[in-house]
């Protein structure tokens, strides 16, 4: 014999009936509580056309109410406080936070906001193109400066705020290093704006390329001794002449600088042993003046035993 309907599957059905007392009992039983938390802010329906000037908070304070057990298990992301843009316009708004803003789990209640209420500033959005202008860092070899830097693309355009817009003379590039640099240097960077509320209209990098170009003036130090340099024990040497001439290529503070004690020529003698050699000269200066010219270029050295 069938069952009439509501007698169907009764055992189950009472089943299911205890357990909704006994979660009810413990609900009901549990403690309710109260919790602060800093909950993230989110901007949804800005309108097209419209930017947001000046800083908004990221997060806001709220507390909520609830059962102990609810409350602690709450994790980031549980809670999150939302603002509706679509009404907004240019200019000063204020926009009121209520309970209905805050998406919290449930059997959680919203029973505070602060800030209450959320002041912005909106601008209409405004683009234009400006110039790209290369960062270049570090000083080159010594003897060379650093000329004409370009960038590929020369322009960009920017988007943002119309007042931001407005102000905006060049975009600038990551920066070049030209550090020890004797020839023309060439890297690709990023682009970027000084002022955060100004962005690339299409993010692109640059191909930046400096020009390494030898100083433009030059400074003789005259009569300057040579020395010998790794000379092996027990060994004795001369060098024929026993000064030469170094010419310097810097900028004009570089050269003023420079006193003849930092002028120091040599030639390396290591491994040599007694006997007449026609040996390169060098010379060390200061690391700003470089080198560019040794007169005469090589000497003579001989080497002796010391021992008679």
């Amino acid at each position: 014999m069938t069952r009439p309907w509501p007698l169907r599957h009764l055992g189950l059905k009472l089943l299911s009936l205890m357990l909704a007392v006994l979660l009810w009992m413990t609900v009901a039983g549990e403690e309710t509580v109260e919790r602060g938390l800093r909950v993230p802010l989110e901007l949804q329906q800005r309108p097209l056309g419209l930017e947001v000037v000046g800083d908004v908070p990221a997060t806001i304070d709220v507390r909520v109410r609830g059962g102990s057990s609810v409350l602690s298990r709450l994790g980031a992301g549980d809670v999150v406080a939302v603002l509706d843009l679509r009404t907004a316009r240019s200019g000063q708004r204020l926009f009121t936070m209520t309970a209905e803003q805050v998406r919290v789990p449930f059997g959680v209640e919203v029973v505070q906001i602060v800030p209450a209420a959320i002041a912005m500033t909106f601008e209409r959005t405004d683009s234009r193109r400006v110039k790209v202008v290369p960062a270049v860092e570090g000083h080159p070899a010594p003897g060379y400066v650093a000329g004409a830097a370009s960038a590929d693309p020369p322009t960009v355009e920017i988007v943002g705020p119309e007042s931001a817009v407005k102000r905006a003379t060049e975009a600038m590039t990551e920066p070049v290093s030209v550090a020890g640099a004797h020839e023309l240097v060439r890297e690709v960077v990023s682009i970027g704006m000084v002022d955060p509320a100004l962005r690339l209209k299409a993010p692109r990098p640059a191909a930046v390329t400096v020009q390494i170009l030898p100083a433009p003036l030059e400074r003789t130090v005259r009569h300057r001794p040579v020395r010998l340099r790794n000379l092996a024990p027990a060994l004795s040497a001369e060098a024929t002449p026993t000064s030469v001439d170094v010419t310097l290529r810097g900028n004009r503070d570089a050269l003023n600088r420079v006193v003849p004690d930092d002028v120091m020529p040599f030639v390396d003698v290591s491994g040599l042993g007694a006997g007449d050699y026609t040996l390169t000269a060098y010379a060390s200066a200061s690391q700003d003046a470089g080198v560019v010219r040794i007169e005469p270029p090589s000497v003579k050295v001989r080497i002796t035993s010391a021992k008679r």
